[in-house]
């Protein structure tokens, strides 16, 4: 099989189209056809090794969706599914055109939707469902902020959040993004380079949920909660280390938990995936690339200016 990988650490030019050898399916697994993946901001930490210290060659790729080769644990041949565990399948991620996944991990992709659309929801539409629902509890009628609204799990969040009747709150670098916010259901879109954030969500009664992207800005998480909210810690977007006034957070009575990437469960990702077939939700698709393309699509990804998910396609 081909596969996108890297033999050695460094910029996007390590990227390489390399012969790979097939994979072998376990007695669990499940044999699939790479029809499309993502890039994400994990496969530019491991490409450069600051969160990849394992044996290089290394085939990227946290998702991926694609078509079953052989008939095998219900899934029958030609069927078409989704992975958000492409990370952990044989063969290596959805860098690769051919990868073994446990068939416990895969869920059918709905006629009407595309394997591009449904990668792109893909692991961040179960990191963003799992971030509201299974860890912040979102209810309808509440509050909540989503920092990085333009990323993939931002975008999927917010129209999460709105499906679910709450009253968004998102953050912009600039009007174009935020235009395409106000598109995606946001009540609020703060300008977060010429805006006070905290202040500005403050003036309108605070928030109930904070999903936090960004890591750096924990302090004005707190200050924009409402007393007895909530903020989980997704991602680290704007680096590692925050500070924060324990006293606001102390009065406030905030409870701030971890998240990270989450998976939610296969039943939700289903749940998820039937909505973007009844057109409730719309992935963000901000650029598709042939996957030999993968170096250009890892520098436009770290550029920082796009709206939504990067896909990659299998030829």
């Amino acid at each position: 099989m081909k596969a996108v990988q890297f033999a050695e650490f460094g910029g996007p030019e390590v990227l390489q189209v390399r012969e790979a050898p097939d994979p072998v399916p376990g007695p669990d697994d499940v044999l699939i056809a790479v029809k499309a993946t993502t890039v994400n901001r994990l496969d530019l930490f491991q490409r450069d090794g600051s969160r990849y210290k394992g044996p290089l060659p290394f085939t990227p790729g946290l998702e991926a969706a694609g078509v079953v080769v052989h008939t095998r644990h219900g899934f029958h041949e030609g069927a078409r599914v989704l992975t958000t565990r492409a990370a952990a399948a044989k063969g290596g991620g959805g860098y690769a055109s051919l990868i073994a996944a446990p068939a416990a991990d895969l869920v059918r992709i709905p006629d009407g939707v595309s394997f591009e659309q449904a990668v792109a929801a893909g692991l961040a539409s179960s990191t963003a469902w799992a971030t509201l629902f299974d860890l912040g509890h979102l209810k309808a009628g509440e509050r909540v902020l989503i920092w990085s609204g333009s990323s993939g799990v931002g975008s999927l969040a917010i129209q999460f959040a709105k499906h679910a009747g709450a009253w968004v709150a998102t953050t912009a670098s600039n009007e174009t993004k935020a235009a395409k916010m106000r598109e995606l259901g946001a009540d609020m879109v703060i300008n977060h380079r010429t805006q006070d954030v905290g202040k500005a969500l403050q003036e309108v009664g605070g928030v109930d949920l904070v999903f936090e992207l960004v890591g750096t800005t924990l302090g004005t998480s707190i200050e924009a909660c409402a007393p007895n909210g909530r903020i989980i810690l997704i991602g680290n977007l704007g680096g590692q280390k925050a500070e924060v006034d324990t006293q606001s957070w102390r009065l406030k009575q905030v409870t701030i938990s971890g998240g990270g990437i989450r998976h939610t469960s296969a039943a939700n990702e289903h749940h998820i995936l039937q909505l973007i077939a009844k057109g409730q939700i719309k992935p963000v698709i901000a650029r598709t690339f042939p996957v030999e393309q993968a170096a250009e699509a890892h520098r436009l990804l770290a550029a920082g200016e796009t709206v939504g998910k990067i896909v990659m396609v299998h030829g």
